[in-house]
């Protein structure tokens, strides 16, 4: 019986730590609209966090393309396109990286958390300076 409830209650914490992560799928909401935009999946690659647009919610931007970006990144499809770069992990927060709106064509300095109460939002911070923007975007079950 006791290793029952110990096998019991080391999954109930393995689930639950599993679930604190902000590796996954996120519906990105408009702070504007308040409407959901698109998809973006966060992953590790080489040691540092990335997000890329997996899907665009709206059907008349499926195929829009990133006339707002510069350099290599110039024209390519929004979709599929790697919006959040080179952020590491400090403390409760993924930073030191950036994030990029295809929308406005601007570069931020970005921060990610899990919000303290709900592992299921996650709070986006891009910062220009000391001036700053946050949106609120919600985990898509896998």
């Amino acid at each position: 019986m006791n290793k029952s409830i110990l096998f019991i209650l080391f999954f109930c914490l393995s689930v639950s730590v599993t679930a604190q992560d902000i590796f996954g799928k996120w519906k990105t909401i408009d702070d504007e609209t308040g409407q959901a935009k698109s998809i973006v999946e966060i992953y590790k690659k080489d040691g540092k966090v990335f997000g890329k647009i997996i899907e665009l919610l709206n059907d008349s931007d499926k195929d829009a393309l990133c006339t707002t970006c510069e350099g290599e990144d110039y024209n390519k499809p929004v979709l599929g396109f790697e919006l959040i770069k080179n952020l590491s992990k400090e403390g409760n927060y993924y930073k030191n990286g950036s994030i990029f709106d295809p929308e406005k064509g601007k570069k931020y300095t970005c921060r990610l958390a899990l919000d303290a109460e709900d592992p299921n939002i996650l709070e986006v911070r891009g910062y220009i300076s000391f001036l700053y923007a946050t949106q609120y975007w919600v985990r898509v079950d896998s």
